[in-house]
């Protein structure tokens, strides 16, 4: 099968799922911090290259489908490869299911019931699932190329809204608050508890790595430069909020965008921003479903899912494993909605946290089993260990700053995949891999 994801794709990919409808409360969430905002962002985005780094590394060792899920397997054994392909599959359908209604949410300010009432946000956030899943469904070209699409054009208001708030603002006005008094270590932790969310989806450029053109390279770079984009979309785009409204205003703002659009382009401002949020949730909607699809396709292939999982069509999509990923999704849509919009948004996305981060930490400890393997050949490098090192620790950082009820919640989600796990093994007769006698 011809690879169809180049450089930019795969970079569209990785950007288009990390900058998703989260961006567009960030400003107001760090409001009461100030211009101390600025150090969240560059120590989140620092760790998070940590972690770019580290996948890359393993992107260069096992360029195979699947990202992490590949990597914690060959590591560490079938069942450790299970549960973080499992969880890591039913994270990307909790977020495609928080992304149809997402969806739904903003587009009621065109069609105000489908906001307001659960039956029409339900089939609005439906519909969106769908019609992605079926742009998925006829191949993984033409997903692509509507990532790519979707992708630039959200970052179009974006870097709108960054350079006019910079240019026609006053950025030096924005004071260094410390709201609670505490300790700078105190400050930056809280900081970034908040900030490292918009950076989840740092792993998507590993997942369709039997699509991608000459993996070892392109997925590296993509990583990189993926990376560094959104830290510099967050940053610009932060301060030319910030530098438009008031921090008390700011602070309390359900729309700091829309508010900033409306400073500088008037009544359509708001219109406008909600156009960039729509596309930049189907954006992150497309590359989730993609991510699903080859997530468990990768599982299946391995024989931990069942086989069916693992078949492709003629188009070359997993046309099976991505409509039940769609089904999936469509359930925990139908199953969240009865308690309303915002309420099944929350339980979506509280669901979907623990099982999104866990991977990076699996993956840091997978990258540093594999180095063990370079020491009798004498070619153990004490920069990938430092960097796997250093994409451990702060992956461990964010984990613990989830709380007790996201990591509760996340370990249920896990749990549930033990049953699937054995059932599937003495079923297919499955060998445990090598990777496991490492430990």
């Amino acid at each position: 099968m011809q690879r169809s994801f180049g450089f930019w794709r795969t970079w569209a990919l990785l950007v288009g799922v990390m900058i998703g409808n989260g961006i567009l409360l960030l400003p107001a969430l760090l409001a009461p911090y100030g211009s101390w905002s600025l150090l969240g962002w560059v120590f989140t985005g620092g760790g998070t290259l940590f972690i770019a780094l580290m996948f890359g590394s393993l992107a260069r060792r096992i360029p195979k489908l699947g990202g992490p899920y590949a990597y914690t397997r060959e590591a560490l054994g079938d069942l450790p490869g299970f549960l973080i392909g499992w969880g890591y599959w039913v994270s990307l359908c909790l977020a495609t299911a928080a992304g149809g209604v997402a969806f739904a949410g903003y587009f009621g300010v065109f069609v105000p019931s489908v906001s307001s009432e659960a039956v029409p946000g339900a089939i609005a956030a439906l519909i969106v699932i769908w019609l992605f899943t079926g742009i998925n469904v006829a191949g993984v070209k033409s997903a692509g190329i509507v990532q790519l699409v979707t992708t630039l054009l959200k970052l179009l208001p974006l870097f709108l809204i960054a350079g006019t708030g910079i240019l026609l603002g006053d950025v030096t006005s924005v004071p260094a608050t410390n709201p609670n008094d505490e300790s700078l270590f105190a400050l930056i932790a809280g900081m970034i508890t908040i900030t490292m969310w918009a950076f989840v989806g740092v792993e998507a450029a590993t997942i369709p790595a039997d699509d991608i053109i000459q993996p070892e390279k392109t997925i590296p770079r993509a990583l990189i430069f993926g990376t560094l984009t959104v830290t510099s979309v967050y940053i610009l785009a932060t301060y030319g909020v910030m530098a438009l409204i008031p921090g008390p205003e700011l602070a309390v703002s359900t729309s700091p965008f829309a508010d900033a659009a409306l400073i500088v382009f008037g009544p359509w401002g708001a219109t406008l921003v909600t156009i960039g949020a729509l596309i930049s949730i189907v954006g992150g909607t497309n590359g989730n479903i993609l991510l699903s699809g080859m997530t468990i396709r990768a599982v299946a292939l391995d024989k931990l899912f069942p086989s069916r999982f693992a078949s492709l069509s003629k188009a070359g999509s997993p046309a099976f494993a991505l409509t039940f990923a769609g089904a999936f999704a469509s359930v925990l849509v139908v199953m969240n909605y009865s308690e309303g919009l915002v309420s099944a948004y929350k339980t979506l996305i509280v669901l979907s946290t623990l099982t999104s981060v866990l991977p990076y930490a699996t993956s840091s400890i997978a990258d540093l089993v594999l180095q063990k393997r370079d020491v009798a050949s004498g070619g153990l490098r004490w920069k990938s260990v430092l960097i796997s090192v250093g994409a451990l620790g702060f992956s461990l950082f964010v984990i613990a700053g989830a709380g007790f009820r996201d990591a509760s919640l996340g370990l249920i989600l896990l749990a549930a995949g033990y049953p699937i796990y054995f059932w599937l093994k003495r079923k297919n007769g499955v060998r445990p891999t090598e990777g496991a006698d490492l430990l």
